[in-house]
Parts: C-alpha cells; structure tokens; sequence
C-alpha cells in the first residue's frame, strides 16, 4: 500500500508543483479584478466538477462495485458493467453539458451573486461556457482511470492530469509573449480548458487499455441506476474541499478581488491536500474493500492505521510551514506582473486560515473511505452537507466584519465540523481501527511537527519584505529545505519511521488485482 500511496503522491506532487506553475502565470496575466473574477469563478466551477469526478471521488463506487462483479462473475462480466458505465457517465455528461450552458446565467448568479448587475456577470459566463467540452472529456476519463486503479495500476492514472496542466501552461506563456488583452487572454484560456481534457482522454485510450469497458453502450436499467443512486453521493462528498471554497466564493462576490485571493490561497492548500487526500480516494479504497469483504479485521486496521499515519505525518508540517512563511511563500510563487503587494498580503492572510482547515480536510479522506468499502455514501454526503451550512452561515457573519480573512476562517470551521460529524458517525456505527504501532508513532508525528514548526517561525523574519526576487527564493528554499530535514531526523530519532523501512516500502510491489 505504501508503494502504491507514493506513486500517487508522486504523479500529483508533479501535477501541482505544475498547477502552481499555472497559476503563477494567471496571476501573472490576469492579476486580480473584474477579468480575474470572471474567469477564476469559471474556473472554480470547473474545479468541483473535476474533484466531483476525478481525483478518486468516482473510485468510491466504481471500484468495490467492479471487483465485487469480477469476484463473483469474472472478467468478462466486469468488463461490460465498466462498458455500461462508461457508456452511460458519457451520454449523461454531454446532455448535462447541454443543460449548463443553457442556464449558465443562472448558475454564475448562485455561485457568485455578488457579480449580479456587473459586467463581471457576463465575462464569468462567458468564461464557463467556454470550458463546458471539458465536463465531457471529464467523465470516460474518470472511468477508465477508476478502473485502471482498481486493477493496481496507479501510475498511469496519477501522471495522465499532468498534460490538463501542461496545455494551460503554453497556453498563457503564449499570451503573455503575445501581450494579449485581458479579456481576450481569458477567452482564450477557458476554451484551452476543454482541449486540456481531450488531450487527458486520449492519452488513457491506449491499445492495453481498450478491453477494461466493452461493449461499450449506454442504459438506464435497474443496475445503472442503483449504481448511480450510491456514486452520487460520494461523488459529491469527495468533493467537500471544493464545495467549502464555493460556499466561501458566493459570500466573496460580493468584495472585489476577494474571490481571487481565496483562490490564490486554496491553490496552496490543494498541494497537501492533493497529495495526501487523492491518494488517499484512489489507493485507500480497494484496500479497504477488499479486507471488510474478506472480514479481514487485522488488513482493516493496518489499512486505516497506515492511512491515519501517512495523513498526520505529511500534514501537520505542512499546516504550520503555510501558516509561519505563507507571506513569503505568496509573494514568491504570486507576486509578478499584475499581481502587487497588496494582494499578496490579502492572499496571505487567507492562507493562513485556510491551512487551519488543512488536517481537517485529510481527516475527511482518511476517514471516507471506511464508509466507502461498506457500501455507505450517504454517511460522508451528510456530514460535507454540515460542513457546507456551517462554512456559508460563518461567512456571511466573518465575511462582513473581516473580508476575505473571515471567509478563509469560515472554509476552515466548515471542514472541522464535517471531519466532525463523520468521525461520530463512524464511531459510533463500525468503530475505526488504530492498531498499537498508530497510537504509538501518531504523538511523536505531532512532537516532530511542533518542533519543525517552531524552528520555521523562529527564522520567518531572517529576510526582509523587499529582497529581490532570487534572494527571496534562496530564503524560502532553505527554509523549507531545513525543515523537512530537521521533521525527517525527529522522525527517524523518535523511532516513527527509519530510512530502512522507506526503501523496503518503495521496494515492495504495489499489490495487483487477480488476474490483472
């Protein structure tokens, strides 16, 4: 599992270290405004449909469904429930495609009322139309990597998003040679959304691949529509991060420039978040499936412990390097062409509250899963629905007497109070099982993470605000670099982990479905 867990960590490091890349150069061509508005509220759309989708929430249902039948039936049965669904997600997608764009108006209006009576209203609108092919290309993507996952084979599926990013990146080095127009520029941009997908499509309709989903046909019978009855939820609750950062855009709205710095400042929540909790979604599940349907308790509890322990020792130090260095961090990565000083700050602050919300988030997807190998997905939709309520009630409080800060601080409260509820409701219905090694290495992960954490703060004020560019970089680099390697050794000294076990993990083989 850990193998498994890394190569996916790996694939989505890549994908984000490239993500922020991109959003450098947004900031960097759009800056912040009514154009940047505009286009980062189409995009944020465009988010929760890729997280509704991609990203390990479809695995939740897709997988233990698909093994299940290829355990009971054999492959080729299994190959035609993949053909139905990837069939029927297809024709669906390109219908609700159709639906969007019709009532595309309306639906910028509830994500961002804030925009209504503006000529921001038009431009978001015409952005999100523009990216609508990729809700499309989106859906048989996901299939096919839920698929390729469930057989053991992550590396595929965690390098494919790489070329979404990699087609945006040309794209704006493009624009910015071009010096285009700003409203020109996020045209452009948005109709690249869709091509970015097709590219992504193509590269996972390899020759091996092509047996995975056949015949491949589309219906609506009693199966498919039990099917969907549980994949919708997760889905949905998959996708809890980028449901509290819409909840937190429709209250921003109404500020100007606040949805950008929320985004800005999610853009460096999502590099933790995505390695530890898209690993999580599409590595955890199988797992897990396989020892509740084995009745395996010992796998069940290695399992989740492992899971806990990856998530708190990637986490912690990850929350409290965003909190002590986020100005430095922002100014460096954002802080270019259009984007000033101010935002920088603006975006700081909200970085700084929504890393509260971090572990949250990954409790979250250390936790689902648990619910997901039972069949129950309704339990995690529940508890990202609080999570919702909580985050908009706050901000509309927060939001008026704070800005963008009290917003991020909402985003935060919203993900605690699902992490919450979910781990109640899991107690008290299965129980989570943490095997003694997990309740003995968790205390010292959070020892290490304090003391890592401390050293950070004591030397965030070394460098000056207005260094130039390069020291700057040189500064946060060692910085950084200095506390992963004084995190490593408290590990290594408290006994958590040791350079031995890390090898003997990459080395072992990731486990592989039969017959794959």
């Amino acid at each position: 599992m850990i193998r498994s867990f890394l190569t996916v960590s790996t694939g989505t490091l890549a994908s984000r270290l490239l993500g922020f890349a991109r959003d450098s150069m947004i900031a960097a061509l759009l800056g912040t405004g009514a154009v940047a508005d505009a286009f980062l509220a189409a995009f944020q759309l465009v988010n929760v449909v890729r997280r509704l989708l991609s990203e390990g929430a479809l695995n939740a249902a897709l997988i233990p469904a698909w093994l299940r039948i290829r355990e009971r039936n054999g492959d080729k049965a299994a190959a035609a429930f993949a053909g139905r669904v990837l069939g029927t997600v297809s024709a669906t997608l390109i219908g609700i495609s159709i639906v969007i764009a019709l009532l595309m108006p309306l639906i910028i209006t509830v994500i961002a009322p804030g925009f209504l009576g503006s000529g921001t209203l038009d431009l978001a609108v015409q952005n999100a139309r523009l990216m609508l092919p990729y809700l499309a290309f989106a859906g048989p993507v996901t299939v096919l990597m839920g698929l390729l996952n469930a057989q053991g084979r992550f590396a595929l599926t965690a390098f494919s998003p790489l070329l979404f990013n990699i087609a945006l990146i040309v794209a704006i080095a493009a624009l910015l040679l071009g010096h285009a127009d700003a409203v020109l520029a996020a045209w452009m941009l948005a109709a690249t959304v869709g091509v970015a997908g097709l590219l992504q499509l193509l590269m996972l309709l390899s020759q091996r691949n092509a047996h995975l989903a056949t015949p491949l046909r589309a219906n609506f019978d009693k199966e498919m529509r039990g099917f969907f009855a549980k994949a919708i939820p997760g889905m949905i609750a998959s996708s809890g991060p980028q449901w509290l950062m819409v909840a937190g855009a429709i209250i921003a709205s109404a500020t100007p420039s606040a949805v950008s710095w929320l985004y800005f400042a999610n853009r460096l929540i999502e590099l933790p978040l995505g390695i530890v909790g898209v690993a999580m979604g599409t590595v955890l599940v199988p797992e897990l499936t396989r020892a509740v349907a084995s009745c395996d308790r010992n796998a069940v509890a290695h399992a989740e412990s492992r899971a806990l322990e990856l998530a708190a020792g990637l986490t912690l130090p990850a929350t409290l390097g965003l909190i002590v260095l986020a100005e430095p961090i922002v100014r460096l990565l954002f802080e270019h062409g259009a984007f000033g000083a101010g935002d920088s700050a603006a975006t700081a602050h909200a970085l700084m509250w929504l890393a509260l919300g971090l572990p949250a988030h990954v409790l979250i997807k250390a936790l689902s899963p648990a619910f997901y190998a039972r069949s129950d997905t309704m339990a995690p939709l529940l508890a990202t629905a609080k999570g919702f309520v909580v985050a908009v009630a706050l901000a509309v409080l927060l939001g008026h007497f704070f800005g963008a800060t009290g917003i991020a601080a909402s985003i935060a409260a919203g993900a605690w109070s699902s992490a919450l509820a979910l781990l109640r409701k899991g107690t008290t219905e299965f129980g989570f099982s943490v095997d003694a090694a997990a309740r003995k290495r968790l205390p010292r992960i959070v020892l290490a993470a304090a003391v890592m954490g401390a050293l950070l703060w004591l030397t965030a004020g070394f460098v000056p605000a207005d260094s130039h560019g390069v020291i700057r970089f040189i500064a946060v680099g060692v910085q950084i670099a200095a506390g992963i390697g004084v995190y490593g050794l408290l590990l290594q000294i408290l006994g958590v982990a040791s350079w031995r076990e890390t090898v003997d993990a990459l080395r072992k083989p990731a486990p592989q479905a039969p017959g794959a």
